[in-house]
Formats: C-alpha cells, structure tokens, sequence
C-alpha cells in the first residue's frame, strides 16, 4: 500500500530560524541574503487549499512543474491561478512568528503545459517578505482568507505573536 503524500497534511514544515552561517567572522559570503528562514506557501484558491511547496524557492512548486513559464500574461489566458507566497519567520520576546509575507501569481494551463509568472515581481516580494514586508493587498479576498486560515492553523502560536499588521491585510 503507498503512502499518500498529498500536500493537504501537514508533513511539510516551515524553515525555523537557524544559525546564522556567518556568526563570528567576516569571511567569504558576509553579506549574502540568506533564505534559511524562508518558506513557500502555494495558495490554491480553485481547490481551496494551502500548503508548504518549498520547491517554489527554486522554481520547481507541484504548480511549476512540466509547464513552460512564460513572461506574458496575455499568452496563458485559460490560466488557473495559484499564489506562491513568500513567508518569512523570524523570533522575538514572545517566539517566532510570521515576520514578512509576500504573494506573488502564477497562472497555470496545465492541458496547454504553460504558465504565466512575472520573475521580476517574485524577486521582488522575496527580498520584500526577508525583510518584514506584508504585501497581499493585491490578492482575491478568497486567496488571503486561505492563507490566513493556513497560517493559523500550521502554527497558532506563530500566528498569535504576528504583528496586528498581518493579522488586518490578512482579515
């Protein structure tokens, strides 16, 4: 009998912070953006879902997969959309919490294997989301009431220290 390994379950887990790797020297990479505690979430407002897909860090999500990722918007037009947004947790007095949050669309035509995404705009709400940015304004209202479900839900304790800033865009 095989597994299921249905994103749907929580056998995904976000990036907790970890050490920094440059703690104590000024060596070769002091200075780089480090994405250890940073973590996809693919919000699918056509199943109603959320989920951890940390192969969208690389291009790679279940949604960007055996597509051809295209530029422009126009040539997906029966796409479905999905949202990969950038979540970025970090500690304070209270614990950790959802310090940075970031969507970004994806239009997917899977019988047609292409999709739109606009790269500049993912790099773009990445470095926002690592450095404390909430930006969801743009999403459907349906989409942000997933991702807040979401969020809530895969860690409450998280959620409950977020600033009440992410709590409102997420409302």
């Amino acid at each position: 009998m095989s597994e299921d390994k249905s994103p749907k379950f929580k056998n995904n887990a976000f990036t907790i912070i970890k050490d920094d790797p440059n703690d104590g020297h000024g060596g070769y990479g002091v200075g780089a953006i480090s994405l250890e505690n940073m973590s996809s979430v693919i919000v699918d407002p056509n199943e109603d879902r959320a989920y951890v897909d940390m192969g969208a860090m690389h291009g790679r999500s279940d949604v960007e997969r055996r597509v051809k990722i295209l530029p422009d918007k126009d040539a997906v037009p029966d796409g479905k959309l999905y949202w990969i947004v950038w979540v970025n947790v970090a500690r304070n007095e209270n614990g950790h919490y959802y310090q940075g949050v970031a969507g970004s669309e994806i239009r997917v035509d899977r019988p047609n294997k292409r999709a739109y995404k606009s790269m500049p705009e993912h790099v773009t709400h990445m470095e926002k989301s690592l450095k404390g940015k909430i930006i969801v304004e743009h999403m459907d209202e349906h989409s942000k009431k997933l991702l807040r479900d979401f969020l809530e839900d895969f860690n409450e304790e998280m959620w409950n220290n977020s600033t009440d800033e992410l709590k409102k865009a997420l409302s």
